[in-house]
C-alpha cells in the first residue's frame, strides 16, 4: 500500500519534470506581474482551496527568503462573500464573481481543480478572460473543461486525486521557488553614454 502510493507520486512527479519549462515561465511571468502592483486571484474547491490558499499565504507571507509581500487573493477565504455569494447568485458564481470585483487586466487567475471539472472554476477562468487577465488552470488528466477554458494548464497525469494534490503542493512550492528566485535577481541597468 505505502509503496503503491509513492510510486503513484513518483510516477506523477516525473511527468511534471516534463512540464517544467511552463511552470519556470508562469514563475517569471507571474514575477513580473507582481512586482509590478498586479496581483494573484487562485481558487479551487476543496484540497485545491487548500492548495490554493497555500500558495498565496506563501506570497503576501514568505515562502524561504526576505522579500516584500505580493498581493495574492485566495477566493474562497472571505466566508461572509462566499455565502453571501452563494445564497444570493448560487455556486457556480461564487468565484465568477469575486474575480469580476477584484481582477483587473493582466492580473493571474490561478485556477485549480484535481478533475478540472468543477463548473463554478471553469465560470471563473471564463470570467477572467474576459477580464483580461491570464488565466492558468492547475488540473489532473486532460482534456477536461477547465484545461480547455485557460490560457495555459499545467496537468498532473494521475489516477487518483490524493495524488493529483501531493503533486499539485510540490508545483505550489516549484512556482514559489521560481518567483523568489526572479524578485532577488539584481535588475539589469541599461548604461546610456553621452
Amino acid at each position: 500500500m505505502i509503496d503503491d502510493h509513492l510510486t503513484r507520486l513518483e510516477t506523477a512527479l516525473a511527468r511534471v519534470r516534463g512540464q517544467s519549462p511552463l511552470l519556470l515561465r508562469w514563475g517569471r511571468l507571474l514575477a513580473a506581474t507582481l512586482q509590478d502592483g498586479g496581483r494573484l486571484l487562485a481558487c479551487g474547491n476543496g484540497g485545491s482551496a487548500a492548495q490554493a490558499q497555500h500558495l498565496t499565504a506563501e506570497l503576501v507571507g514568505r515562502y524561504q527568503g526576505e522579500r516584500r509581500p505580493f498581493s495574492a487573493l485566495s477566493l474562497h477565504a472571505d466566508t461572509s462573500a462566499v455565502t453571501a455569494i452563494v445564497n444570493d447568485y448560487g455556486a457556480e458564481e461564487l468565484y465568477a464573481r469575486q474575480v469580476r470585483a477584484h481582477g483587473r487586466p493582466g492580473d493571474v487567475l490561478l485556477a485549480l481543480s484535481t478533475s478540472g471539472t468543477s463548473r463554478n472554476i471553469v465560470c471563473a477562468a471564463h470570467t477572467a478572460a474576459r477580464a483580461g487577465m491570464r488565466t492558468w488552470a492547475l488540473t489532473g488528466p486532460a482534456p477536461n473543461p477547465l484545461a480547455a477554458a485557460c490560457e495555459e494548464a499545467l496537468v498532473v497525469d494521475a489516477p487518483s486525486t490524493a495524488t493529483v494534490q501531493e503533486a499539485h503542493l510540490a508545483i505550489v512550492h516549484l512556482l514559489c521557488e521560481v518567483v523568489d528566485e526572479q524578485v532577488r535577481r539584481p535588475a539589469h541597468r541599461t548604461v546610456v553614454r553621452a
